[in-house]
């Protein structure tokens, strides 16, 4: 089988998922049709040297509609003759995007591909799409569905993930993603963006908020607690599927759950014959790729069994791993992943997570693929693994290996 390797990684800052973002007056078009140029140009591609771009986005109406990705290819500098598809994994979109194009390459499909995502989240609300796990009774009610701000303290509660754990996590995660920009860690992979005009709007994480601590964090009231013991009630509805529990622990709040967020992130998979046309050296092997489904009323615990189900069909140990990318979704997503492997929290996201620099839900996975590409890099380390947890109760992973 022919081997996929990553040779690019690139993703632009994430701004704030608000009208006072800097990334607001940028459409999901435009901003999908930078990141694709700055791939073009940073690795000399021409004519049809790709055989698809597979762009992630989740909330696929308004100006996310359609075949986004396709428009993106039209609008960016790319070939016409280079198609587009757009796929929705909810949170995991961009990440299923890259192990696609990674599995169609090792299949022999296309010598190369442009995968990754973008999510707007300030100009096309989440949710706005619908879902008929939340609305349809006929398949809410078999699922015992809750929002996704309930099944995360339905984690803390089952796991037993205190207040103290989960804000202490998030002000680590602040701390963290500083440290990493201030040694400028994601220089290689930042793309400033810019305006109609050509002029720079954005050209670092401007969610993330450095001074945060355990007190700021402690003032703040839980987020999720209204909702589950008030109307609509969603506590009894999750205590019926996990009935041994007598209630739930409300922990999470804003400051240690993902930050609503704008931005966009490619990585360049193609093979070795690729590369050798192209004079291009490969950064990373995608070793593995695996997606998994969980119950869908805790929701968010699939980093557990996507790990252990790609380590078991490749014979590895989490031993063999050195480094960890886990979506902070929320912290006690991580903390669960952590707990069930005993891995060391220095190993799992090393310059923060989705907490301090947020959440653009179709691009997160790429751009934690980037991360823990960079990182193992910057660190000389050999073999990481990227997961995330994902909405409905699923759970998807990418091992990549550097060359």
């Amino acid at each position: 089988m022919t081997e996929a390797y990553i040779y690019d990684a690139v993703r632009s800052p994430r701004g704030k998922g608000r009208k006072d973002g800097s990334l607001h007056e940028v459409t999901s078009l435009r901003l999908s049709a930078q990141i694709l140029n700055a791939v073009k140009e940073r690795n000399n591609l021409d004519g049809h040297a790709v055989e698809d771009v597979i762009w992630g986005n989740v909330t696929q109406v308004g100006e996310q509609g359609g075949c986004l990705a396709r428009s993106a290819v039209l609008a960016s500098d790319l070939d016409e003759s280079i198609p587009g598809l757009s796929i929705n994994r909810f949170c995991a979109s961009g990440m299923e995007a890259v192990n696609l194009a990674a599995n169609q390459v090792k299949g022999g499909a296309g010598e190369a591909y442009i995968a990754g995502g973008v999510e707007m989240m300030g100009r096309v609300p989440m949710g706005s799409d619908g879902a008929a796990i939340a609305v349809d009774p006929s398949i809410a009610m078999k699922t015992y569905f809750v929002p996704q701000g309930i099944s995360a303290d339905l984690i803390a509660t089952e796991y037993g993930f205190s207040r103290d754990d989960v804000d202490a996590l998030a002000v680590e995660s602040q701390r963290r993603a500083k440290e990493a920009w201030d040694d400028r860690r994601f220089a290689r992979s930042i793309v400033t963006i810019r305006d109609q005009n050509g002029l720079p709007i954005l050209d670092h994480d401007e969610f993330m908020r450095p001074g945060t601590d355990m007190q700021t964090l402690g003032a703040l009231k839980p987020s999720f607690k209204d909702m589950g013991e008030n109307m609509p009630g969603f506590d009894k509805v999750a205590i019926m599927k996990y009935p041994h529990l007598e209630r739930l622990e409300h922990v999470h709040h804003a400051g240690n759950s993902s930050g609503i967020v704008d931005g966009a992130a490619a990585i360049l998979v193609g093979s070795k014959e690729f590369g050798e046309k192209y004079g291009l050296k490969p950064r990373a092997r995608i070793r593995a790729t695996a997606k998994i489904g969980t119950d869908p009323t805790i929701m968010l615990t699939g980093p557990v069994p996507v790990t252990q189900k790609i380590l078991a069909d490749n014979g590895m140990a989490i031993s063999d791993l050195d480094l960890f990318e886990v979506n902070e979704a929320f912290a006690a997503v991580v903390l669960r992943f952590q707990q069930a492997f005993d891995v060391d929290p220095a190993k799992v996201n090393v310059n923060g997570g989705s907490i301090a620099m947020g959440h653009p839900l179709g691009a997160t996975g790429a751009m934690i693929i980037g991360t823990l590409l960079d990182e193992l890099e910057r660190s000389d380390k050999e073999v990481g693994l990227a997961t995330l947890c994902i909405a409905s109760g699923m759970g998807a992973a990418t091992i990549i290996e550097r060359v």
